[in-house]
């Protein structure tokens, strides 16, 4: 009798249990608003893919998504706080390739990108556009290696910081290329701009949306992109590919992660729901203004992704010496 009690007890415990986990996963979500953080300024690309995806995830979810901008460290300070945030799936942060990046270019995190994080969904990426100022007196990519080879050490290349992801994009190029170049690091993009115009740098290798006005008003000339496909917004621009370096390609990856432990059902339900934003024809229209050509991976898919994405970098970062510039920098 009393095992058959005490069996009858475990049993309605274990139903008890089930049904507090079903009611859980049943749940509404959300009820309240979402927080966007995103680890750049206003006006970045990074920050327009936010900003267009939080409009269209408010309009679906039925509650306001707010971004929420904090930049600063290539983007740790913002996955910082994230990866401290409640693991409910109201907190979500927008990366880029620079995630991928600063695992290896940073000594110490205070975060472990693969633990702490679980992936929502890849959305698109971005190539780089190699460009350069006419007066330089280059016509394409091999006339630019050429001249690169012949002055070692004389032709600079523009980024937006050390450690950041057009520092790693021109060290790429420079190895594969098999050119020796100097890197000057600025603190914003129109920096970087102004002086490539006036060509007190001689090259960049940054995203399209950077450059696009100034190469359709003669102002830079573009000798490649570095995707595997050319852009609808600059057809007459070569891939790397074309242009006679095959070895050589680089891309701005965006995407969605939550803290690691958010339920199931509520990931799910953001990922499906960043999938029906990014079938959206609207936006898809503005990505390829911007340079960007949507891509979709969802939840541990994506997670491989950035697994993938942090082994094929970081020898990069590695060979860069981006680690020691940045600690000399501290």
């Amino acid at each position: 009798m009393f095992i058959a009690r005490a069996l009858c007890l475990t049993l309605l415990g274990l139903a008890l249990c089930t049904s507090q986990v079903q009611a859980q996963d049943a749940a509404p979500f959300p009820t309240r608003p979402l927080k966007l953080v995103v680890p750049l300024t206003p006006g970045t690309t990074t920050d327009q893919v936010a900003r267009e995806f939080a409009d269209r995830m408010a309009r679906k979810l039925g509650q306001p998504v707010v971004v929420d901008n904090k930049p600063g460290a290539g983007g740790v300070i913002a996955a910082q706080a994230v990866a401290k945030s409640a693991p409910d799936g109201y907190t979500l942060l927008l990366i880029n390739s620079q995630h991928a990046i600063n695992p290896a270019a940073y000594d110490a995190l205070p975060y472990d990108t693969l633990r702490d994080f679980t992936g929502i969904a890849l959305v698109g990426d971005a190539p780089a556009v190699i460009a350069v100022p006419p007066a330089l007196g280059v016509r394409n990519l091999a006339e630019f290696i050429a001249l690169a080879k012949k002055r070692p050490g004389e032709i600079n290349y523009g980024s937006s910081g050390i450690g950041s992801q057009t520092h790693l994009a021109g060290a790429y190029f420079a190895t594969q290329a098999g050119v020796v170049m100097t890197h000057v690091p600025y603190r914003s993009s129109s920096e970087v701009t102004t002086d490539l115009i006036t060509n007190r740098i001689q090259s960049v290798f940054t995203p399209a949306a950077f450059v696009l006005g100034q190469i359709r008003e003669g102002k830079l000339q573009a000798l490649a992109v570095t995707g595997p496909e050319r852009l609808s917004l600059l057809r007459e621009v070569p891939t790397t590919s074309e242009a006679g370096l095959p070895a050589y390609q680089f891309a701005t990856w965006f995407g969605f992660v939550a803290p690691s432990k958010v339920p199931p059902h509520i990931m799910n339900q953001l990922a499906r729901t960043m999938k029906s934003v990014l079938d959206d024809p609207a936006l898809r229209q503005k990505f390829a203004d911007q340079g960007i050509t949507p891509r979709y991976l969802m939840l541990q898919e994506f997670d491989g992704y950035i697994k993938s994405e942090m082994d094929r970098l970081g020898p990069i970062v590695k060979a860069s010496g981006m680690q020691e510039k940045l600690t000399q920098k501290r």
